[in-house]
């Protein structure tokens, strides 16, 4: 259904304009986020496409919906915004894992980091579980970071017809190309993504009660320094990320080795509080200082499957933890 604003004899710009725009908000930072792979930058856009529509309101006629005309907005803005950047990758987008466990890390390359998606921001979206359930699965850390690898335009139209389902000829008027235009740029897109992203079968979830089993014991092991019973909760082709590093290991027992000899020393330095991200289940990390205080440390995103946990990207940033709603210490 097409929406259409009314004149405002009393000129209640403001209170028009919220009220056709504001419930788009959460979607729209979404999806700046799986265009840009930073939640800090795609607040920047959204903000930048809320200011756009807000000044040439009064010339909106309601020809197209409101959701359209602040796609095509924010579209423009991301594209723009992209011009000047570079992907954001994880370590495993940059190189092979390293095989020695006891080395010492590589510092932290030059690289601007794919950021996680606290689950918290979608809280204003939709109601309707199966559009919650298809937006967290869109989000998933593996795609969003597969997603980078696509050229801006591409990334786009990827996005506006796979993940939100517009139609050819919506996204061709959204981008100012040609329906033909837009299935080729689709075509190429999916051709490039089918290499990186993960499979239907790689987003199945798990039962909960099993997935909530799985992640109790998680926290334990790591509040203990209980390196046996962490061995016994990864699968087999475990993989570990850890930015800004870019060293990362793939494997059971090297995963399990870096963890045993490197983090995992001494039990209780170390609490864990559960959060959700990219809609998978996270940690945040908060390590014990000299001060006796636990100090923001890292939030820990799992990919969660039904024989253990296969992948665990350790976002080492405490600037993140202010998205997530988290205090950066804790008694």
């Amino acid at each position: 259904m097409t929406e259409t604003t009314v004149a405002d004899p009393a000129g209640n710009h403001d209170d028009g304009f919220a009220r056709l725009a504001d419930p788009h908000r959460p979607e729209l930072l979404a999806y700046c986020y799986r265009m840009l792979g930073s939640v800090h930058d795609a607040e920047d856009l959204v903000q930048e496409t809320y200011l756009r529509a807000w000044r040439s309101f009064e010339a909106f006629e309601g020809r197209a919906s409101m959701r359209s005309w602040l796609y095509r907005i924010a579209t423009n803005a991301c594209l723009t915004a992209l011009e000047h950047r570079k992907r954001r990758p994880l370590p495993s987008g940059l190189g092979a894992p390293t095989d020695d466990t006891g080395s010492a890390m590589a510092p932290p390359p030059e690289v601007t980091w794919l950021q996680p998606f606290p689950d918290r921001l979608l809280r204003a979206g939709s109601d309707d579980p199966a559009a919650i359930v298809a937006t967290r699965a869109s989000l998933r850390l593996a795609l969003v970071a597969a997603l980078q690898h696509l050229p801006p335009r591409q990334r786009a139209v990827l996005i506006l017809r796979d993940v939100l389902a517009l139609r050819a000829a919506e996204v061709a008027e959204l981008l100012d190309l040609s329906v033909p235009a837009v299935k080729s740029l689709l075509q190429r897109a999916r051709a490039q993504l089918g290499q990186a992203a993960p499979s239907q079968d790689d987003t199945t979830e798990t039962p909960a009660a099993h997935q909530r089993e799985l992640l109790d014991r998680y926290a334990a092991a790591f509040e203990n320094a209980d390196i046996a019973a962490l061995m016994a909760l990864l699968t087999e082709d475990a993989v570990l990320e850890m930015p800004p590093t870019s060293t990362w290991f793939a494997g059971r027992e090297r995963v399990g080795g870096f963890f045993g000899t490197r983090v995992l020393t001494v039990p209780g330095v170390f609490r864990m509080t559960a959060t959700m991200a990219n809609g998978q289940p996270a940690f945040a990390m908060y390590k014990r200082g000299p001060d006796g205080v636990r100090h923001a440390h890292a939030i820990m995103v799992l990919t969660v499957a039904h024989d253990g946990i296969e992948q665990v990207v350790a976002f080492r940033d405490p600037g993140i933890f202010d998205l997530f709603g988290l205090p950066a210490t804790v008694p």
